[in-house]
């Protein structure tokens, strides 16, 4: 195999995992991605498809895999994929580019094997997710689990929470997004105030999260902040 050939089979490959792993590519997306024009895409996409890979056109939206289509060597669970989303946040805060390459790869490779609704799920978290760069003070919370859940199936949550001045107070929040900085911190509205607040996750004392639904606020993280702050 010359190395040409070694190239493309490297890039169909690739092409596969990337729709394993979005819910839907444009050839214009995977062209930009893999660095070849949009006929080299088309013909890649007809070589997979002669393959038995079934791919999905949709018209004027671009490609994607049929349902039930994926690699099952794994499974996970919504709470060890989640854990797997908050490790790449802290992976990509590492100074070392070959490291993230390739812990992004891996990662990439195991939302492959996600199903669609866990897919849509941990892209969200890990949209809502960010980080300081390198703060190695310890974080004490044991509601960030639970509160992955609630943010990515938009389920109200109680918390019993106590404020800086000692104060104690019972809300009803819609968590949105997790911070982590000095302390793990959760950006949620609150329907007590009627606005978002940040709530220190080390301050709530108790937690339950609803089996009540809340409609999804339709910013993301980074226009809340430009809106809010």
């Amino acid at each position: 195999m010359n190395e040409k050939d070694t190239k493309r089979l490297s890039r169909l490959t690739a092409i596969l995992t990337q729709l394993q792993t979005n819910r839907l590519l444009t050839s214009t997306v995977l062209s930009e991605k893999f660095e070849v024009s949009v006929r080299t895409i088309y013909r890649d996409i007809k070589a997979l498809e002669q393959a038995g890979v079934p791919i999905l056109t949709e018209d004027g939206k671009g490609y994607t895999l049929m349902e039930g289509y994926r690699v099952p060597p794994v499974m996970f669970t919504e709470a060890q994929a989640n854990a797997l989303i908050t490790a790449e946040q802290l992976v990509l805060k590492n100074k070392d580019t070959s490291f993230i390459k390739d812990y992004t790869e891996a990662v990439d490779k195991i939302k492959a094997v996600l199903k669609y609704h866990q897919k849509d799920k941990v892209n969200l978290l890990a949209e809502r997710t960010r980080f300081d760069q390198n703060n190695n003070r310890e974080r004490n919370s044991n509601n960030l689990s639970d509160l992955q859940f609630a943010l990515t199936n938009f389920r109200l949550t109680k918390i019993d929470y106590i404020n800086e001045q000692n104060q104690n107070s019972n809300r009803l929040i819609e968590p949105f997004a997790l911070l982590s900085t000095e302390n793990w911190l959760l950006v949620a509205y609150c329907r007590l105030r009627k606005e978002f607040r940040f709530f220190r996750l080390d301050r709530i004392k108790k937690m339950e999260v609803l089996t009540d639904t809340f409609g999804p606020h339709k910013m993301t993280l980074q226009e809340y902040f430009d809106k809010f702050h």
